[in-house]
Parts: C-alpha cells; structure tokens; sequence
C-alpha cells in the first residue's frame, strides 16, 4: 500500500520523501488535534466535581 502511495507521488525520490513526511506529519497532527482529544474526553474523563 505504501509502495503505491510513494508511486504516484510526483517529482524525483528526493522529493517522494519530503512529500510523505509531509502528509505522514500532517495525518498525525490531525489525530492529535481533532480524534485523540475528542476520544480522550469522551471515555476517559476525569474531572472531579
């Protein structure tokens, strides 16, 4: 799957390898942003009241 991906990147390899830890970084800073406080806060709540 990752083979296809790098693939249809364009440019040289060089490049190939910037764009995926581009979007490789972006993914995970979207999961962190939005999915895991979202989760977090959804089951594991922890406020005391």
């Amino acid at each position: 799957m990752y083979a296809s991906i790098f693939r249809l990147l364009p440019g040289p390899t060089w490049l190939k390898a910037v764009w995926a830890v581009v979007l490789i970084a972006a993914v995970v800073y979207g999961l962190f942003e939005w999915v895991y406080p979202w989760f977090n806060a959804e089951f594991f709540d922890t406020t005391v009241g």
